[in-house]
């Protein structure tokens, strides 16, 4: 192994805050709370903030799952090395493979969504600005989450704090000043069964409106990765992990009841992601100029979402990459950042040529959706994979270490929690409220199966000519490796 690979990834490099935010960012509050949820409107009506309470209240259950592995098993691994240890290896590297997959691909989806966000909204306001004049903007985004994850993950991960807090604040401060404006049409019934949307009265439509919110907090893991460059990662992951679901589940649900008491949750069925009943519109209609800083929020959301999610996808590859189950290439680190360059290069060069190649093959609305639907797709199925490894290795670990409801109970109801949604994104119409894919949408599917496939192949080559290299998906570099790190980052050579 070279002096990079042994010295490993910077050590001690950030706090609670910057992985808090990690896992914030990935999860993309504003672009979510804008875009993502009013999808249960039509189904929730005006009881959409329950449904995006019961979301996350099933997104905990998972979210407890992911902490109390995180705080086991801090490896930049993550998902990977928890079903390793939990399952059986081979089952960590086929989670590892489709993981790095869809995390590499959400940075083009955001940028696509940064690009025909921004032209649009030009459009609107200057009509000699051209709509379809997006890519600019995709690709200047492509370059700024280059550059702060080159930097290093002290860079990129303050990077994604402070944009946290911006889109954050933004949202915050509007729901409150939409909850005063409302005045006396606030009410607590829109935690009840009443305001029901056409076709979907009693129970049905709230939880068909929360499968859909569910998958806003899709990203709530996304600090785990960085465990190997955390200050003590056992802690601080557990509370990074937790804390993002929460917070940003509660944030979900204040926000989501203040635009339902003031745009009035009768009519709540017909709020959308666009148009004049959305997040932007209502700004524009009754906000003054309050509706740029609601836009720019949005924006800044994409570029956060997009940083936090490529430094999953390079870290998870690093972590396989150094195992030798992926190209060795990808474990390379910069000399001085400590960051993974080669990983950082090869996902730039996916986003570009996703953003492009899609962008242009379709259009970027329709681009957007295809890798959206294949991102949540494998996204759920690892959720899912996670509450069974959780319950395993708990098992494994024998009787003092077990505690029922935190490690049997919990992850039982977040796989039951999250099959539906996981139906719901691969338009499976089990349920009434599942609408089948159309193409190109429905080629996710496909995409996602020949991807699984191409990594069952590989699995069964390495079986076969390099079974330890699977077994070790299942290591915990940052314990194993701690005397050698500290030696080659004093000048020693490692042993």
């Amino acid at each position: 192994m070279s002096g990079e690979a042994a010295a490993g990834l910077r050590r001690d490099a950030v706090g609670l805050r910057e992985v808090l935010f990690q896992s914030v960012t990935a999860m993309a509050p504003a672009a979510a709370v804008a875009a993502s949820i009013p999808a249960g409107a039509a189904f929730a009506g005006g009881r959409l903030p329950l449904a995006v309470l019961i979301a996350l209240v099933a997104c905990l259950f998972t979210a407890s799952c992911v902490a109390e592995l995180a705080r086991e098993l801090p490896a930049a691994g993550s998902v990977a090395t928890y079903a390793a240890q939990g399952l059986h290896p081979a089952v960590g590297f086929l989670v590892g493979w489709g993981y790095v997959f869809v995390e590499a691909l959400v940075p083009p989806l955001l940028l696509l969504q940064l690009g025909f966000t921004a032209a649009g909204t030009l459009h609107d306001e200057w009509a000699s600005y051209p709509a379809d004049l997006w890519w600019p903007w995709a690709l200047a985004g492509a370059a700024v989450i280059a550059v702060a994850g080159y930097l290093g993950v002290q860079a990129s991960a303050r990077f994604g704090t402070v944009l946290g807090v911006f889109e954050i604040a933004v949202f915050l401060v509007f729901a409150g000043w939409l909850i005063i404006r409302a005045g006396s049409h606030n009410t607590l019934s829109v935690f009840g069964t009443s305001h029901t949307a056409d076709g979907y009265g009693g129970v049905s439509g709230v939880f068909a409106g929360s499968v859909y919110t569910v998958l806003a907090f899709a990203g709530f893991e996304a600090a785990a990765p960085l465990a190997e460059e955390t200050r003590d990662p056992r802690r601080t992951m557990h509370r990074a992990v937790l804390g993002a679901a929460l917070g940003i589940g509660l944030f979900y649900v204040v926000t989501t009841y203040a635009m339902t008491v003031y745009f009035g949750p009768g009519r709540f069925a017909s709020f959308g992601a666009a148009g004049e009943a959305s997040w932007q519109g209502v700004a524009r209609a009754s906000f003054g100029l309050f509706w740029v800083l609601v836009f720019l929020a949005v924006v800044n959301s994409t570029i956060a979402n997009a940083n936090a999610c490529a430094n999953v996808s390079t870290r998870t590859a690093f972590a396989l990459a150094r195992i030798r189950v992926l190209p060795r290439v990808l474990a390379t680190l910069h000399p001085r950042y400590r960051s993974p360059v080669a990983g950082i290069a090869v996902q730039t060069a996916v986003a570009v040529g996703a953003v492009l190649g899609l962008g242009f093959g379709y259009d970027p609305v329709t681009a957007f959706l295809l890798l959206a639907t294949v991102i949540v797709t494998v996204v759920i199925g690892v959720y899912i994979v996670v509450n069974l490894a959780c319950a395993g290795y708990f098992l494994r670990r024998g009787r003092p270490s077990l505690k029922p409801v935190r490690h049997l109970l919990l992850p039982l109801l977040g796989i039951v929690a999250f099959v539906p949604a996981l139906l719901t994104a691969a338009g499976l119409p089990v349920f009434d409220f599942v609408t089948k894919l159309t193409a190109p949408v429905s080629y996710a599917g496909p995409v996602v199966g020949v991807w699984m496939a191409a990594g069952v192949v590989v699995l069964l080559v390495l079986v076969r000519r390099h079974p330890e290299r699977i077994a070790e998906t299942a290591r915990v570099h940052l314990e194993d490796d701690a005397p050698d790190v500290v030696a080659a980052q004093n000048g020693a050579r490692p042993r």
